[in-house]
């Protein structure tokens, strides 16, 4: 089948899912998953990769990202770290074959209460599936590192991101990042919300309408629709893509906004 449209849009931050091919837990090492890390940290370097927050669990990765206003950063960042973890993981092993499903997801967030909520839900991961009781506990995250800033080797771009969610400092953002976590396991908001791994953007209505307009004809079998306090941007018909579905994780090729892996 023909590979989707490559689309591009400056100025978003991006909720990007990936997961390993066919569902299978190949993270589940945690030398595997340091080495994500450390590709993450050489794709900062190299390209500028701007890290919100990110999580990578047993079987696929959860990364938040800000775009620089360079259309080639966000893909070539991804082919870095999703190639070379998968060429090392397969000498390592003898394995031959993907190691990914061909395809990230990527979904516009508004830097709103959109971006605060989605950076709770990308720390509750681990939570969700029931393998920690706190973010704390699952040390490939996001979470550690806002807490435990870190001054040499931080993948996070902590004043970036102090600057979107419109705090004074990062010592204020520690505090409030800490109790927004708080207040998500206290209201037992641990549920998977499919907007954030399934929608092309989420966002107020006004923020939606703005990414269906700029994507103008592209964007003719996406509808755009309220869920709670939210609207998001679906789309009507499956594209041509991989299968993300899985038990653990609502990640679907239904209403995907992909770069290609590959630039």
């Amino acid at each position: 089948m023909p590979r989707a449209k490559r689309y591009y849009m400056p100025g978003c931050v991006w909720h990007i899912t990936h997961r390993c091919h066919k569902k299978e837990f190949l993270l589940k090492f945690s030398r595997d998953r340091n080495r994500w890390l450390e590709l993450l940290f050489k794709a900062k370097q190299r390209y500028g990769l701007d890290v919100l927050n990110y999580i990578a669990t047993s079987n696929h990765i959860h990364l938040l990202v800000s775009d620089n206003g360079n259309r080639d950063t966000i893909p070539r960042s991804m082919q870095l770290v999703a190639g070379q973890v998968g060429q090392e993981y397969n000498r390592r092993k003898k394995r031959h074959g993907a190691y990914w499903e061909d395809r990230y997801h990527a979904t516009a967030i508004e830097n709103d209460t959109h971006l605060v909520k989605c950076l709770a839900y990308i720390d509750m991961n681990m939570v969700r599936t029931g393998v920690v009781g706190h973010p704390s506990e699952w040390n490939w995250s996001g979470y550690n590192e806002i807490q435990n800033q870190k001054q040499r080797y931080a993948i996070i771009n902590y004043r970036l991101l102090t600057e979107l969610l419109g705090l004074n400092s990062v010592v204020e953002l520690k505090e409030m990042h800490a109790n927004w976590v708080e207040d998500t396991l206290k209201a037992d908001k641990q549920l998977r919300e499919s907007k954030w791994t399934q929608s092309v953007a989420v966002g107020s209505q006004t923020f939606v309408e703005k990414i269906k307009n700029e994507l103008g004809m592209r964007a003719i079998h996406r509808g755009i629709h309220k869920v709670d306090e939210s609207f998001e941007l679906r789309e009507t018909q499956i594209p041509c893509s991989a299968n993300f579905s899985t038990k653990n994780e609502q990640l679907s090729t239904e209403n995907s906004f992909l770069w290609d892996v590959c630039s």
